[in-house]
């Protein structure tokens, strides 16, 4: 055995974390209990392998401990609160560890598959899929998203009581479920990369491990379905879109735009990636949400300097995202787009049908691109003035911050 760092053994867990979860699921039929075994195995590694090294057949070390709680749940209720400390304590002999032989690849895409039912809440699919197939603590989640713990335990909670009473089987949704199903695999790591990407609250512009997080989940589900479209699309849209996190903050952890920022610090290796899946996507036929979005983020990607971004194309791709997928993000991101090609005032009289969108009224977003559309029309200090009611809004501080740093340009 070897101590590696904490990190690694970190990463290493969250890795095998679905694969063992698969197999104890697979063999004990109970996803609740099993979720549970598996966390319990995952707080002992945690707390064991960067001590005493990690295990020659680590995934065998974490099978064999939640089997272990699931024997003694299987004998009883008493008996297992008995032996708890046990199971989390005492390590399985690695010289007696049985080799693993019922774990599926497919066990990744199943999870998702029941992590996102559609008998789930979003929130309740957000938070049970960063735990299952993330391995990530529930702790850690209520970190991320800037919740209470036990709200984040709540949710898992009810997710997984709303397995065990669809009786959801641990198997790949048949033909006529699966497209209806991966829709809300997708959309959940999505949701997930976006907060990673572009943290809604607290004090960091992003959280690189909620992205990072997203985008391996992302290439398990291509590994597993690599001639989807959907999942082709997405994938790109995540890493042409991740390529710019380095540049998004300043050396004081301050929002930078994206006009403003230093393009020599893009990751070329995840553009290249992602414009190569993006053209693949594109080629299979079919023109979605992730398709045209992930266009976009090529258009943006492939300027080398803001001035020499193709805005008519992006228009372009931005008025068919508005008849595939229209949404007010879609809509405002249109707006701003037609500001660029046709003048500040063709955009800001897209705003105004906005105004009375009842789904932007909890967000800054809107009084933000009307800010930002006056600025550039010299309309300074209405632009100020919108500014400051954006920031008074926003719940994320580097992006308050960002937008009274605008508005005190035009202060008197």
């Amino acid at each position: 055995m070897t101590s590696p760092p904490d990190h690694d053994v970190e990463r290493l867990l969250r890795e095998l974390a679905p694969l063992a979860l698969g197999a104890v699921v697979r063999r004990y039929r109970d996803f609740a209990a099993s979720e549970d075994a598996v966390q319990e195995a995952l707080i002992a590694a945690a707390a064991q392998w960067p001590l005493h090294g990690v295990p020659g057949n680590p995934l065998g070390w974490l099978i064999q401990v939640a089997g272990r709680r699931m024997t003694d749940v299987a004998r009883s209720e008493i008996a297992r609160r008995g032996r708890e400390a046990l199971v989390v304590t005492e390590a399985p002999d690695s010289a007696s560890m049985p080799e693993v032989h019922d774990v599926d690849p497919d066990d990744t895409l199943v999870l998702l598959f029941m992590c996102c039912h559609p008998a789930l809440t979003p929130s309740s699919a957000l938070a049970l899929t960063l735990r299952a197939v993330g391995g990530l603590t529930t702790a850690e989640i209520a970190k991320a998203f800037l919740v209470p713990e036990a709200t984040i335990g709540q949710r898992i909670t009810r997710a997984k009581a709303s397995i065990r009473a669809s009786a959801i089987p641990f198997a790949i949704p048949d033909a006529g479920e699966r497209a209806a199903r991966l829709s809300s695999v997708l959309h959940v790591l999505y949701l997930i990369f976006n907060e990673g990407y572009a943290s809604t609250s607290g004090d960091v512009v992003h959280r690189a491990d909620l992205a990072l997080e997203a985008i391996r989940l992302m290439r398990d589900v291509h590994k597993l379905l690599p001639q989807d479209g959907d999942v082709i699309a997405l994938l790109a849209l995540m890493l042409l879109t991740d390529a710019r996190r380095t540049a998004r903050t300043g050396p004081r952890g301050e929002l930078i735009p994206l006009d403003e920022q230093d393009r020599t610090l893009w990751n070329r290796a995840s553009i290249d990636e992602g414009i190569a899946l993006a053209s693949e996507a594109l080629a299979r036929g079919s023109l979605g949400e992730y398709h045209l979005l992930a266009a976009i983020a090529a258009v943006h990607d492939e300027a080398p300097n803001a001035a020499a971004t193709d805005w008519p194309q992006v228009l372009q791709l931005y008025e068919m995202l508005m008849r595939a997928a229209p949404s007010p993000m879609a809509a405002l991101n249109h707006a701003v787009a037609t500001a660029m090609v046709e003048g500040p005032a063709a955009g800001l009289a897209l705003l105004e049908p906005l105004r009375s969108d009842e789904r932007l009224q909890s967000t800054h977003r809107l009084d933000a691109v009307r800010a930002h559309l006056l600025e550039r029309a010299g309309e300074h200090e209405a632009a100020a003035a919108l500014f400051r009611t954006a920031a008074a809004r926003a719940t994320s501080v580097p992006e308050r911050d960002f937008l009274l740093g605008r508005a005190e340009r035009y202060a008197r």
